[in-house]
């Protein structure tokens, strides 16, 4: 799929490559987690692959490979979610043991 060249190109470094294959070949690894390090070794077998062509081949919207690649280029590579913003959730002590169904 030709199209413009990427603004944003990440570059990995060879343990970079490691840890995000580790991640892509884990059975349990989470889902979300196992797309990132597949986008991620897309992107450094072919840093100048365009961001519809590399959605297509991990199967993710193209703005979440621009969104991607800018955090990469910005922050380094990781595949965690960064904290969301406002106030932890909070639990009073009697529900925190709990299951979902048990009556307190």
């Amino acid at each position: 799929m030709p199209g413009p060249k990427p603004e944003s190109q990440p570059t990995f470094s060879p343990e970079e490559i490691r840890r995000a294959e580790k991640i892509a070949r884990k059975p349990s690894a989470p889902q979300k987690y196992a797309w990132r390090a597949r986008l991620a070794l897309e992107l450094a077998k072919d840093p100048a692959i365009s961001s519809p062509e590399a959605a297509q081949r991990v199967g993710v919207h193209e703005q979440t490979v621009r969104r991607w690649r800018q955090r990469w280029v910005a922050e380094g590579f990781s595949v965690e979610d960064k904290p969301r913003p406002g106030r932890p959730p909070s639990f009073s002590p009697s529900r925190q043991g709990a299951r979902q169904g048990d009556r307190v």
